[in-house]
């Protein structure tokens, strides 16, 4: 017998609101098309389940009227606070100046496109009290007992055409994506089950990680480098949800080739010449996905 979802919208709803204060990290370049909508959207998400947050919105030089939109709504929504690049610096630079910039307890991303669905952010939140961070992937946990065999096997199953459309606008994208966690899981065998989706930390554990890439591989580095330092991992489905206007920057041929080569370059100086920290290994927990109304 199949037991119903622990965690539905209506047992999520019925939460009492959050009440440690949290930041929102964002960061757009060239986004009017979707900049007006995502921090409405996002300010009403957060008033509805939060008692104290801040949405942090880095301008990336934007040359459209993504800035003027911003400074346009922070009288009606004062708790965005702006921040400009001078020019372009890239995704890596801009996530790591809003982590900086962040004030309250705990801190968590959207993109401008909202890509992620947290529908239960609060339940999201709400495991933050019983462990130290919470990393969203866009599949089931891969179930293979072979130390070796494990991410090969369950990276492959990704390549499907059920997983592939799920997991980004297109298909070329999604193979990207799942390529990149290939060589992520191969190299450093970290034992999750998505690294470039969203994370929910308390404030002061990522402000004392130093991010060393200047790319994308920022986001599974955060994992990497708390899993070695022994914090506890809990995964929820949080599942992709297609742009609707505006460009990705992110699959660019320029993003990609940074991507990799840190990948690379950190795979040599952490693994092969071992400069890191010691490793302890912190805790992985999966929880179900069919304790989940919404996946």
């Amino acid at each position: 017998m199949v037991s119903p979802p622990k965690y539905t919208l209506s047992y999520i709803d019925s939460l009492p609101k959050f009440d440690r204060s949290v930041s929102v990290l964002c960061w757009a370049y060239n986004e009017q098309l979707l900049i007006e909508q995502f921090l409405i959207r996002l300010h009403e998400l957060l008033d509805r389940y939060v008692e104290d947050f801040e949405i942090v919105v880095v301008d990336d030089g934007s040359a459209d009227d993504t800035h003027a939109i911003i400074e346009r709504l922070i009288p009606r929504y004062p708790g965005i606070r702006l921040l400009a690049n001078g020019k372009n610096m890239n995704i890596a630079y801009s996530f790591k100046r809003a982590i900086n910039a962040a004030s309250k307890d705990y801190v968590f991303w959207q993109t401008i496109d909202w890509s992620y669905n947290i529908q239960c952010l609060r339940m999201f939140l709400e495991l933050l009290k019983s462990c130290d961070i919470v990393s969203g992937i866009r599949r089931a946990p891969v179930k293979v007992r072979s130390r070796i065999v494990k991410p090969i096997a369950g990276s492959l199953k990704l390549l499907g055409i059920k997983e592939l459309t799920k997991r980004s606008d297109t298909i070329p994208k999604a193979i990207v994506s799942i390529l990149n966690y290939m060589l992520v899981r191969l190299l450093f065998n970290l034992p999750l089950s998505d690294y470039q989706n969203l994370g929910f930390y308390p404030a002061k554990l990522i402000k004392s990680i130093t991010i060393e890439a200047n790319s994308s591989f920022g986001t599974p580095e955060l994992l990497l480098k708390s899993h070695w330092k022994g914090y506890s991992i809990v995964e929820v489905p949080i599942s992709f949800v297609p742009r609707q206007a505006g460009e990705a920057k992110g699959t660019r041929l320029k993003a990609l080739s940074a991507s990799m080569q840190d990948i690379i370059k950190f795979w040599f100086k952490w693994i092969v010449q071992g400069k890191r920290d010691f490793v302890r290994k912190g805790a992985i927990i999966r929880l179900k996905p069919s304790d989940w109304e919404i996946l």
